[in-house]
């Protein structure tokens, strides 16, 4: 019975795109850092696809493509050429969310007029970009170049995809952690000044002889006249920097109710 030999064909490449899968996932552990990933899949990609050259584009705040990791010098200053002509593959791939792949650059026919002179000067032959891409969400794009023409197997274009999508999830996990951590924080800080405020409410009740709801109508009062945030005149109310009978006069309606109280 013949033995298979792994040691050609596709099975190197299987192997490859795998460890370089398993490493990106290695990134997500601890110390998870977006331009650190995303330079190591540009320089997976040169060595798992066999491209001359491979860099990344992100979508900023404002949806504005951002130059993050590039393979080479060379692919970085084209990256940033690219933004700056406001024309290339990265970018039209990103706005449509559709790959742009096996596009000869020597026979591009106009589409790129700017970019494409200065790829070919830097000596890449053919260009492909694929998305990143999740359920809809594009966040930026992934660039690859040849240094001679000709198309791209549609299995490298399959592992391409395949590592741009992990690079994808790991990015959107790592801003909904973010984002859930901001929330938290916000919760936390509105359940401790509620806290703050209501001890507060209980010294000036106390002090001025109001009810917990007229107590908070002074608070409120003496903050507005004062442009005071109320959460910081509380604890000044709390640490004796701001006596109970030092807020504003309460109001003639406010003091009849609490006598009749």
């Amino acid at each position: 019975m013949a033995v298979a030999d792994v040691t050609r064909g596709p099975a190197p490449i299987e192997a490859m795109l795998a460890r370089a899968l398993v490493e990106l996932a290695g990134t997500l552990v601890a110390g998870f850092d977006v331009v650190e990933l995303l330079t190591l899949l540009a320089e997976r990609c040169v060595e798992v696809l066999d491209v001359a050259a491979a860099g990344l584009m992100l979508a900023g705040p404002d949806g504005d493509l951002r130059m993050m990791a590039s393979s080479c010098e060379a692919m970085r200053v084209l990256e940033l050429f690219e933004l700056q002509s406001d024309g290339g593959p990265c970018l039209d791939c990103y706005r449509s969310g559709k790959p742009v792949v096996n596009q000869d650059l020597a026979a591009v026919n106009g589409r790129w007029p700017r970019f494409a002179p200065q790829a070919l000067a830097a000596g890449f032959r053919s260009v492909h970009a694929l998305p990143m891409r999740l359920r809809g969400t594009i966040i930026g794009a992934l660039n690859l170049f040849h240094a001679e023409a000709g198309e791209m197997r549609g299995a490298d274009v399959d592992a391409a995809q395949a590592l741009a999508d992990m690079a994808t999830i790991a990015i959107l996990q790592h801003r909904a952690t973010l984002e859930a951590q901001v929330v938290i924080q916000l919760r936390r800080h509105a359940l401790n000044s509620r806290i703050v405020i209501e001890q507060a409410k209980g010294v000036v009740a106390e002090t001025e002889g109001l009810d917990m709801e007229h107590a908070f109508t002074a608070l409120r009062n003496h903050a507005r006249n004062h442009n005071l945030r109320l959460v910081v005149l509380a604890e000044d109310v709390i640490g004796g920097y701001l006596p109970a009978s030092a807020l504003d006069p309460a109001p003639r309606d406010m003091k009849s109710a609490a006598s009749l109280a």
